[in-house]
């Protein structure tokens, strides 16, 4: 099942992502085989970090829960909100999808 996991940072959050972001990239990495997409959420600028998104293919919504519970910006207390909600695949055009993080 597919679940979208939408987390809003909370104010004056910079210093726990930095000190955290190393731990959450290795998260990542060892969980790739749930994670179909994740990326920083970004203010209009381009710079500023705002959240993460993350869609994982797990069995359910408790694993959902855990995944997310378990994610070390979470952990630290970056996110103000989290919310989670099961989605179905609908379109699906990876070729769409822009070359660069940046959304070149």
């Amino acid at each position: 099942m597919l679940y979208i996991l939408y987390n809003e940072d909370r104010p004056e959050g910079q210093a726990i992502r930095a000190a955290t972001r190393e731990a959450h990239f290795a998260y990542l990495e060892r969980h790739k085989d749930k994670l179909v997409l994740g990326g920083g959420l970004l203010a209009e600028d381009g710079q500023t970090r705002l959240g993460s998104v993350f869609i994982v293919n797990v069995p359910s919504r408790k694993a959902a829960e855990a995944f997310s519970a378990d994610e070390p910006f979470r952990k630290a207390g970056l996110f103000q909100t989290v919310k989670i909600t099961r989605m179905r695949r609908g379109q699906w055009n990876p070729e769409a999808a822009p070359k660069t993080a940046e959304g070149n």
